[in-house]
């Protein structure tokens, strides 16, 4: 496998969230979240996978599975170990970009997350995505 390079950069979007992934391996990944002002996701843990979040822009609140509260803004980051419950929203008043590492487990399941009633998800965010919304053509966050 050869070295890859990616650039901190994502679609600026109508509404909700989306993912861009940057670059990958086998054992890990990195992506770019883009939320928009108070969107959150929901209670849930990745088996297999530590993860770390860095603000990039805008501000985040990540909450454990007792919903207490750490607030994160811009060059702040959090390491959430392999089955840490865990959500979080965008609290600031601009849209959230928020860089995410996932290292992977040899042993790794095949679900790829578990919220906390249980429901499972086995496929990876591959692609660019967006949930409740859509791209803005022509228009991009990027880190400056």
């Amino acid at each position: 496998m050869e070295a890859s390079t990616f650039k901190l950069k994502t679609p600026q979007i109508t509404g909700g969230r989306s993912h861009i992934p940057l670059a990958g391996t086998e054992h890990m990944s990195v992506g770019l979240n883009y939320y928009i002002p108070g969107r959150k996701n929901k209670l849930h843990t990745h088996p297999g996978e530590d993860h770390i979040f860095v603000v990039m822009d805008g501000q985040a609140t990540f909450y454990n599975k007792e919903h207490q509260p750490i607030v994160l803004n811009k060059g702040e980051g959090i390491m959430l170990p392999e089955n840490h419950y865990y959500y979080f929203q965008s609290t600031g008043d601009k849209p959230l970009a928020l860089f995410r590492v996932s290292a992977k487990k040899d042993n790794k399941p095949k679900v790829v997350r578990v919220d906390a009633e249980g429901n499972k998800r086995t496929e990876e965010e591959n692609e660019f995505v967006v949930v409740d919304g859509a791209a803005i053509e022509g228009k991009f966050w990027e880190l400056t």
